[in-house]
């Protein structure tokens, strides 16, 4: 049985589609002090229950991400106080998954907090898609199936044909991801650095690899307020790349992200549906469906199949 949050309603029913079945009849509302609510409006005794719900606000039904993480609990707790069978959360965008370490003194480590209270809340399995860190996974007791949208990703360009490609990480934090899509879609590689020269207010970017002439593809797993993106993409075409395109997994698109991607001459900016876009996305912003994905993925959990058969083993965070 499959259920929605109110985080990405929009993904649970492309889902249901893939799967031919429809989503099952929840009752989720947040009270005027704040407090979420939710009721199953139907039997799930015995059932295996997949609960789409990434942590992520959604600015149609009016929740943040805390909102969704706290929905998500409820809806966990309710399902297991119902005789579920099974309950597996199904997250396409791990909220707080960037905060799998401490960067400093007296920083919490939130992911590993996020996946110790989905444990206690009675999940018995997690879903996720295109962790920030494979780390993450090892906060969980559990099983946790990582899906990607690489390939999927990969599969968009190599419909393109685009000629001369070359992929460029924005930063060396994100060189084995971009090293992997390149090796998938069959283009060279190149890199973006930084540094701050003396007497330098600004950091100055330099891009280690050819890309005068050609075309540029500037991949993260997740855009937030695009800054690094921006930045990457401009130092890439002041290098004399003829053309840009970007691409990412989770769209965030916070703050001022949406004017920070129109200052560069994107060709198009390619994501996934992991996370609903918020209004006023511009024209050349690209969604690519995840559904058949996860759909997929849920099928060969009910059936005790091979997650990893679905993507040939090649499902690991990088």
């Amino acid at each position: 049985m499959l259920f929605s949050g109110r985080a990405n309603r929009d993904l649970a029913v492309e889902i249901a589609d893939t799967l031919g079945i429809e989503l099952g009849a929840i009752t989720l509302k947040t009270f005027s002090a704040g407090e979420v609510y939710c009721r199953y409006e139907e039997s799930i005794r015995g059932a295996d229950v997949f609960i789409v719900q990434p942590t992520c606000s959604n600015p149609e039904t009016g929740i943040t991400a805390n909102d969704a993480l706290m929905e998500l609990l409820v809806m966990i707790d309710a399902a297991v106080g119902a005789s579920a069978h099974r309950v597996i959360a199904v997250i396409p965008w791990f909220g707080y998954s960037r905060q799998d370490k401490k960067s400093a003194l007296r920083e919490p480590i939130s992911a590993r907090l996020v996946a110790h209270i989905l444990e206690a809340a009675g999940a018995d399995r997690v879903l996720t898609v295109d962790l920030h860190t494979g780390q993450v996974q090892g906060f969980f007791t559990k099983p946790v199936d990582h899906m990607t949208a690489l390939f999927m990703l990969a599969g968009y360009f190599a419909e393109l044909h685009l000629e001369d490609l070359v992929v460029v990480s924005p930063d060396v934090g994100r060189v084995k991801l971009n090293h992997k899509f390149a090796e998938t879609i069959g283009a060279d590689l190149a890199l973006m650095t930084r540094e701050r020269p003396a007497q330098r207010p600004e950091e100055t970017g330099y891009v280690i690899g050819d890309v005068r002439g050609r075309t540029a593809v500037v991949l993260d797993d997740i855009i937030d307020t695009a800054g690094t993106l921006r930045a990457a993409a401009q130092t890439v075409l002041d290098a004399g790349a003829a053309r840009v395109y970007a691409a990412g997994t989770h769209a965030l698109f916070s703050d001022a992200a949406y004017e920070t991607l129109s200052s560069v001459a994107f060709e198009e900016i390619v994501v996934t549906d992991t996370i609903p876009l918020r209004p006023g996305a511009p024209d050349n912003v690209v969604v690519v469906s995840c559904a058949v994905l996860l759909a997929d993925t849920i099928k060969q959990i009910f059936t005790d199949g091979s997650v990893s058969a679905v993507f040939g083993g090649q499902n690991q965070p990088v």
